[in-house]
Order: C-alpha cells, then structure tokens, then sequence
C-alpha cells in the first residue's frame, strides 16, 4: 500500500484468503495508524481522517462482510475512492457518536445542517468543510445523519503553514458548538496526506 497513492485499484486488492491470513496484522497496524488521525471535539462528535490505508481496509472490510466479490468491488471503489485525500485536502468522517438511540434520535432532530458548520482553523485562517457528493445528510424534517464526510481543501500557503501553526477544529451549529486543538501527533500524520 503505498502512502502517496490517491486511488484504490484493483490490482490492489488482496484475495479472500490473503487478507483472511493478514487481516489480524492489518487491523492491528490500521489502529496504530487511526491513533493520531482521530479528535474529538466536544461531548460525542469525533472526526476520523480518510487516507489511502483506511479506505483500503475499508474496501476490504465491506468485501469481507458482504462476500459480493469481483461484483462488488467496482462499488465500493466507487464508493470508497472519493474519501482519499488528493494532496490538497484533508477528508474526515463526523460520527455523532450517541450509544442511547433515543437520546441520539432526540439529538440528531436538533443538529440539522451540522455539516455546514465544520471548519478547521490554521494559525487565523478558518477553512469551511464541505461535504462530500453523497446524498444530502440532513432529512427534510431537520434531522441529521450520525455519518457525514467532509472535505477540507487547503491552498499551497495553508499547506506549509500547517505543520508550523496552531491548527483547530471546530464545529459551530447553533446547538453544538466545541472546537478541539490538534496535538502535534495528530498535525504530522495528517500532514502526510498533503502532496
């Protein structure tokens, strides 16, 4: 798995059997990587950062689970690819994570349009997220999905300034508002997924 590469093919894919003989090592070195590609910000939303690894274990997973082979890997390159960072970017999954479904079904009715309020702050620069092409997140009626993926698109100037200054993630809805300091762990493996 190369770090740089910005697109999952199939060549490479492992077979079943391969990854079923790998996938203890595989998972074990996917947690040491999430480590410091995972903040929480405020009491349950924690943004986990896309790379090519996650997304590659990830297609792994879903064939796994779902055993649609050869059939179903073109959906889930297509599905999966658009979560790789493109060197000027940084992608994350928002998970409301709420373990009481009618305390999370109460809370996901409050935070309709969450997604439009995500922002990372480099030094003084504030970045909108944008969500990702996937269908609308926020129903009709208000309510939120606990998933989102955002995108973060960072010029050449914010790219070299992200390594050296105080970066931020925040989140600013109306009802729920937290921000998170970046540690700097968490700035240096993200600052990988640039160029």
């Amino acid at each position: 798995m190369p770090a740089a590469a910005r697109k999952i093919i199939e060549a490479d894919i492992l077979s079943d059997r391969d990854y079923a003989a790998r996938r203890g090592e595989l998972r074990g070195e996917a947690i040491a990587l999430k480590r410091h590609r995972r903040v929480e910000v405020g009491p349950f939303a924690t943004f986990y950062f896309e790379n090519y690894q996650t997304m590659w274990l990830q297609v792994h997973e879903m064939l796994r689970i779902e055993k649609g082979g050869a059939e179903q890997l073109a959906g889930e390159l297509e599905a999966y690819n658009p979560l790789i960072p493109q060197g000027d970017e940084l992608i994350a999954t928002l998970m409301l994570e709420i373990e009481d479904a009618d305390r999370r079904n109460a809370t996901l009715l409050t935070l309709g349009g969450i997604e439009e309020t995500v922002f990372i702050e480099i030094g003084d620069t504030r970045i909108g997220a944008t969500p990702t092409e996937y269908d609308d997140r926020t129903t009709p009626d208000g309510k939120t999905s606990s998933v989102h993926w955002l995108r973060f698109k960072l010029t050449p100037d914010l790219i070299a300034r992200f390594g050296k200054e105080r970066v931020v993630i925040g989140v600013g809805h109306r009802n729920y508002g937290h921000m998170a300091v970046l540690s700097d762990e968490t700035r240096a493996a993200l600052a990988k997924d640039f160029g």
